[in-house]
């Protein structure tokens, strides 16, 4: 497995669970000293990604890209794929997909998170799952051609009501047989929802593609009350190699954030 941390370039996002914010040449540096095998990013849009200069910076770092986020879509646009406005729903689809594009020239997956949506008012359940469902069909073969998975994120139950547990999430796809999605399992949002956290990574098995690495409370890990060592016994259990990514508040402030996350990422690994 491998270590990750977020770098959000959204100003809007102010406050959110993103340890670095001054751009991603300073992520890069305090990352690389600190030890990370890679940065996951947060960026307002796929425009305000230079493909060359962001591999520059990750390769002059001995760093990667894990993941990057489409939340921007949602946050500066208020963009969903379960909107009941069909042309929403398709810029939402066209926003994700240019972000799937850069994110693929990286090497990375993207990740459907907060864009994802919720139904209500005229939107029913049933409807919204078949418009989840059609735009993970339509860009998750957009991700495979850039040879990188697509991840959707199960949100806690403040954030969507679609879904907000894993072995649910996983029935679905699977019913459903949608290609090249995997799950993104985040802790905290788990800590939240799940009465095993453990026991619902093995049940989603093979379809875990990435984990976010925060503890109950969005902070690091180490700082709160999850129980890390059956997690990564699950983790283990289900042949996970991929990355454990920061996704938590920069409490008490970023360096101090970062520091304790590798620390905890370190031991985390070398439980047997």
């Amino acid at each position: 497995m491998r270590s990750a941390i977020t770098v959000s370039l959204v100003p809007q996002a102010k406050g959110g669970p993103f340890v670095f914010w001054n751009g991603l040449s300073d992520a890069c540096r305090q990352a690389a000293a600190l030890g990370y095998d890679a940065i996951e990013i947060f960026p307002p849009s796929a425009s305000a990604l230079d493909v060359k200069a962001v591999h520059a910076l990750v390769t002059e770092n001995c760093l990667s890209v894990a993941a990057v986020g489409t939340g921007g879509g949602w946050v500066v646009e208020k963009l969903t794929l379960t909107h009941v406005d069909a042309a929403v729903r398709q810029r939402a689809r066209e926003f994700i997909g240019s972000i799937i594009d850069v994110a693929g020239e990286l090497g990375a997956p993207a990740i459907i998170g907060s864009m994802q949506g919720r139904w209500e008012g005229p939107v029913t359940r049933e409807q919204a799952l078949d418009w989840l469902g059609e735009a993970l069909v339509e860009l998750g073969a957009r991700a495979a051609r850039h040879g990188v998975v697509l991840l959707y994120e199960p949100l806690n139950r403040y954030e969507t009501n679609l879904f907000n547990r894993l072995g649910d999430t996983a029935g679905w796809l699977r019913e459903r047989g949608i290609q090249n999605v995997r799950i993104l399992a985040d802790l905290f949002h788990m800590n939240i929802e799940e009465a095993d956290s453990a026991a619902a990574l093995r049940e989603a098995g093979e379809l875990v593609g990435h984990v976010h690495f925060a503890d109950s409370h969005r902070r690091a890990i180490g700082l709160g009350q999850t129980n890390i060592a059956p997690i990564m016994a699950a983790l283990r259990a289900i042949g996970y190699a991929g990355y454990l990514s920061a996704e938590i508040f920069p409490l008490p402030d970023p360096p101090t954030a970062a520091a304790q996350t590798i620390q905890s990422f370190r031991r985390a690994v070398a439980l047997t």
